[in-house]
């Protein structure tokens, strides 16, 4: 079996996966929210793995798509210091700089690509989804029609 796990700063990942119940239908129950809370030490956030990876019924065989919001970043390196010691990490793919695009090609595509095709994928529509938007010239004029 396939899993995704959003890891942030604050509130971001919890958000992601609230949006994306909107989309994903009965894919979202393979998608996990982990969220390092402002006020929280790298220490409370470990417990919260440990108790999340307890919790959990995974299986040594099952893969991991992890995206996080910054590579580097206190949640991902915690997360991944727990994942790895739990024996979890050599089945797993990280991605950084998570947003919203990138995470639901990769909640969609969890029973139709390999793990490493994934990836190509959610990081190709991610970076599709990052644009300025553009003003139509006659919509400056009438703000209603935006």
């Amino acid at each position: 079996m396939k899993y995704l796990i959003l890891v942030s700063h604050g509130q971001f990942a919890e958000g992601v996966k609230t949006s994306l119940e909107m989309f994903a239908g009965d894919a979202i129950k393979r998608c996990f929210a982990l969220c390092l809370h402002n006020g929280d030490s790298a220490e409370d956030f470990t417990k919260k793995v440990t108790a999340f990876l307890q919790k959990e019924e995974f299986k040594k065989e099952d893969e991991f798509v992890v995206i996080a919001d910054i590579i580097g970043g206190s949640p991902l390196t915690t997360f991944l210091n727990v994942f790895s010691e739990n024996g979890y990490l050599a089945n797993s793919v990280v991605i950084g700089g998570m947003n919203f695009s990138m995470a639901l090609t990769a909640l969609i595509s969890l029973d139709t690509m390999p793990k490493e095709e994934l990836v190509k994928s959610a990081l190709s529509e991610g970076e599709k989804a990052i644009k300025q938007y553009e003003i139509p010239q006659n919509s400056v004029d009438n703000e209603d029609d935006i």
